[in-house]
């Protein structure tokens, strides 16, 4: 056996740290212990608790700033150190090493209950596992546990094992996804950060190692974990996006509808696409040129518009302005060996090495995706972001694109780092594979903050702890049936859960289309009340494209979506203040009703409209209202709250509702933003009686 099963680990095997010596308290107010492990570092913060082994080989600038150790009172007990600044405490027992933290008498969170016939912990409190570490937390019978990034399954993590490790998903059918971060956090008011970029395994109340506790395995020679005491989820959201960054205001017109497909073959079909949706009275900001759709699939990367399409693609550009049209173009971080931009960026040393060779690592495709429509890569380069001339070479190279009239970058991929990939910083694999997501994202996000016009804002797909600063997230590809719709909006829903506030999916779904217009309108309505709304997939999203009953329906929910900017806009401007995403799962948003946490695929957009998508093709949805007397939106009628109602909507209905009493401010029904200026304009105010 190995020394970590991850499926059966042998607890008995895997001696704990102990304390084996006295408390030290050092200049900066943290308090030192020497252990068998290494000494350990503690203190107590103005929101929790800081319990560090070691130190990070390398500072990616996940924190905004490193907290300051309030001012605390060391003293022994029978076993232990204690710490107390004001109403909180901090106990740390010797032996075995484990915690317990405190406010006001209450317990926050601590090392488990979850004992042994012949030891007080079955689990190790904290274990050394060769180059990483495990760590155990309490976990009461009933504790549920959100967060944990961008995942498909249950909002509630309890029950389940969860790897923090970015991959290329391919969907939203499995655990594996594009955005995580080792942040979880529980409504009976506590959470937990593992500062660190590297592999985090969590086992939460996972029955195999405990169903009463919760298990951390770190894949990093340093323990970095900070504990948050906040009251409930909203208040520990602060907390953890004070600590790691908060996403500002987006421009107005990234609330608008964005229009993309994979992808428009030429520049005339873009151009007759955009006049269309024009001719047709279609609310649309932006049209997107997917990878496929301006690059030479052969030598992309390289921000070189194909020249057999584009010989000059200034035209092109030109004529989506006149369409009043904001222009997205696709990137990805990596650059084929059969463009003469790889042997420059590699002989500059401005690509990830190949430690077995020293040369270039090329990254190799799985070929086994790849259809008629997306065909096959070339091996490639991928950028080296942590060498300060790459990272700034691929910054200002997106200069040329936003003076061309470019508004948005769609910044794709960012998953690829292998275990033999080496960076000038000296990290490789693992030490690098899910932090690269931010240092591109954060490449990325700077270019378009020097150099767009209209504002800063991205569709980024891999994200890491801290990529929230850097917005916006799109759900990757997921499957055009129902089952995609419920998992990309749970994928949503968990993201927002771990502090990042914007997000979209592919309205249709990316991949496996039936051409079904009632998923097609489904799923449009819902993303109404995400941050952020495109249609995107594999063949066209256009709503005409699914028949006319269907073009209808959509054409009244995306009318609908510009009529409430101004609603949208006070979300956004509160999640970029608060760190609360706009999209609140129910658990977030009801936290004295339990009973509303169930119901894991309704939320609430922003503070006031309850939204219960639609999931089922013959209509059928039960919402779960929360206590009060609750009415329609925008149609108004009366229903009562502490209980679930059953509705079948006609195809153009919604299941959305608004406290009795409530205002929802409403726009004019435009074509693009460009008819409002740089804010949303209120003509009236939707009052829910």
């Amino acid at each position: 056996m190995s020394a970590f099963d991850v499926e059966a680990p042998d607890w008995g095997r895997i001696p704990a740290v102990t304390v084996t010596g006295a408390a030290e308290v050092e200049a900066d107010g943290s308090v030192l212990l020497p252990t068998d492990a290494g000494s350990l570092r503690v203190a107590l913060l103005d929101g929790g608790a800081r319990l560090r082994f070691g130190a990070a080989a390398r500072d990616y600038g996940i924190l905004l700033r490193e907290p300051a150790a309030l001012p605390a009172r060391v003293e022994s007990f029978n076993g232990g150190t204690r710490l107390v600044a004001k109403d909180r405490m901090l106990e740390i027992g010797h032996v075995p090493l484990s915690f317990s933290l405190s406010i006001a008498g209450h317990t926050v969170q601590s090392s488990p209950s979850d004992s042994h016939f012949v030891r007080r912990y079955r689990l190790p409190p904290f274990a050394r596992l060769g180059d990483g570490w495990f760590v155990s937390l309490e976990l009461g019978h009933e504790t549920p546990v959100y967060g944990l990034g961008e995942k498909w399954g249950r909002l509630d993590k309890r029950g389940q094992l969860v790897r923090s490790f970015n991959h290329d998903a391919l969907g939203v059918n499995a655990e594996i996804s594009y955005k995580n971060a080792p942040f979880a956090w529980s409504p009976e008011g506590w959470g937990v950060f593992v500062h660190t970029v590297a592999p985090v395994v969590h086992g939460v109340g996972y029955a195999p190692w405990s169903q009463r506790a919760y298990g951390l395995k770190i894949d990093d020679p340093a323990l970095d974990l900070f504990l948050f005491d906040g009251a409930g989820g909203a208040q520990i959201l602060g907390q953890y996006t004070a600590l790691t960054g908060r996403a500002p205001v987006p421009p107005l017109w990234s609330l608008g509808l964005i229009l993309s497909k994979a992808y428009y073959r030429t520049a005339e079909e873009i151009l007759a696409v955009a006049r269309e949706v024009r001719e047709r009275g279609m609310p649309c900001d932006t049209i997107t040129f997917d990878g496929r759709a301006w690059q030479d699939t052969e030598t992309r990367f390289a921000f070189e518009w194909d020249p057999s399409r584009y010989p000059d693609p200034r035209p092109v550009v030109e004529g989506l302005k006149a369409l009043d049209f904001r222009v997205c173009v696709w990137e990805y971080p990596l650059v084929s060996v059969r463009n003469p931009l790889f042997h420059e960026l590699a002989a500059k040393g401005w690509l990830l090495q190949d430690a077995r060779t020293g040369e270039a690592y090329r990254y190799q495709w799985n070929l086994e995706p790849f259809g008629a429509v997306l065909t096959p890569l070339p091996e490639s380069g991928l950028l080296d972001f942590t060498h300060p001339e790459a990272y700034a070479y691929w910054r200002d190279r997106h200069r040329e694109l936003f003076e061309l009239g470019v508004d948005m970058i769609k910044p794709d991929f960012g998953e690829q780092v292998e275990p033999h990939a080496l960076a000038s910083d000296g990290a490789q694999g693992d030490a690098l594979h899910n932090v690269y997501a931010l240092l591109y994202n954060r490449c990325v996000y700077e270019a378009a903050s020097r150099y767009a016009k209209g504002g800063a804002f991205l569709f980024s797909r891999a994200a890491w702890a801290g990529s929230q600063r850097y917005p916006a997230q799109w759900g990757g590809d997921p499957q055009a049936d129902w089952g995609g719709l419920a998992a990309s909006i749970r994928g949503g829903l968990s993201w927002g859960l771990t502090g990042a506030p914007y997000y979209a999916t592919d309205v249709g779904g990316f991949y496996g289309d039936q051409r079904d217009p009632l998923l097609y309108v489904r799923w449009a309505q819902a993303s109404v009340f995400s941050a952020h709304m495109r249609l995107h997939g594999i063949g066209a999203r256009e709503p005409w494209s699914y028949g006319a009953q269907a073009e209808r329906a959509a054409m009244a929910a995306f009318e609908l979506r510009y009529r409430l900017l101004p609603y949208l806009w006070r979300a956004v401007e509160q999640s970029s203040a608060t760190g609360l995403p706009v999209q609140r799962a129910m658990a977030l948003a009801c936290p004295d009703e339990p009973a509303a946490w169930a119901f894991e695929h309704q939320f609430f957009c922003g503070a006031d409209l309850l939204v219960a998508p639609c999931l089922d093709p013959s209509g059928r949805v039960r919402v779960y209202l929360p206590e009060g007397e609750w009415c329609r939106f925008p149609a108004g009628g009366c229903f009562a709250g502490g209980r679930t109602h059953e509705l079948v909507l006609a195809l153009d209905e919604l299941a959305v509702f608004a406290r009795r009493g409530t205002g929802i401010p409403l726009g004019p029904l435009v074509r693009h933003t460009g008819e409002l200026g740089v804010e949303p304009v209120v003509i009236e105010t939707w009052l829910a009686t």
